[in-house]
């Protein structure tokens, strides 16, 4: 067991660093210096919360760790999702460290602070939606044993996991201080959507009890909206 949670331990630091080297790498090349403040603070905010987070699982949840880890994609859609969302995201960053290097946009200081606020928030109720269900994963999948959760976030949209991250990630490029990255990460809701309606035939089919879940819970992301 302790050779388990020590693999384990290991596993997510090398994921946690090569994360950190890759994002660093996307955001201070095209940048061309280390002075871009903006760099810097979305590192922070992304990754010291993403450390505390794991901790935490590391303790409470480490099988939950494991699947957050270790999830791959099956699904012939959601495969196609997964892969989408990394080119947003290479473009985003690579845009955001571009117009910071030719000074294309200007962000105001207090809208930065805004964007850093709610993309606190957003981890916040992210890691909230991780404590209350213990089914999460990264891959659309039906796990044993699994049941439809239906309290706390969960009893006001479907899909608070999806809610939060387009929060989060639309607050990333506004933190670096670049209005063209966001044009980058705004498809990235389309993706969601996309997903989401995937997900959801697999859940109809497979989850006992979702079917009816749906008719209690009639929205997926925003209420009375979608």
């Amino acid at each position: 067991m302790a050779n388990m949670k020590m693999i384990l331990l290991f596993n997510a630091l090398i994921k946690y660093i090569i994360g950190l080297a890759l994002v660093g790498a996307l955001v201070f090349l095209p940048a061309g210096s280390f002075d871009y403040i903006n760099g810097w603070l979305f590192i922070g905010l992304l990754f010291i919360p993403m450390l505390i987070l794991g901790i935490v699982l590391f303790i409470k949840a480490p099988d939950l760790l494991k699947k957050r880890l270790g999830a791959k994609e099956k699904e012939k859609t959601q495969k196609g999702v997964v892969a989408l969302s990394g080119l947003l995201f290479i473009g985003g960053f690579v845009v955001a460290g571009l117009d910071y290097r030719f000074d294309w946009s200007h962000v105001p200081t207090w809208v930065v602070i805004i964007a850093a606020v709610v993309l606190l928030v957003a981890y916040a109720l992210y890691a909230e939606v991780m404590r209350e269900n213990a089914y999460l994963s990264r891959t659309i999948e039906m796990q044993e044993n699994q049941k439809v959760i239906d309290a706390g976030l969960y009893g006001i949209v479907r899909h608070p996991m999806y809610a939060v991250t387009i929060w989060l990630f639309l607050a990333i490029p506004v933190v670096l201080g670049s209005w063209w990255s966001l044009l980058c990460f705004v498809p990235y809701v389309a993706v969601i959507v996309v997903r989401i309606l995937n997900e959801e035939k697999v859940l109809e089919q497979g989850l006992k009890g979702y079917s009816e879940y749906k008719k209690r819970v009639k929205y997926r992301i925003l209420p009375f909206v979608w």
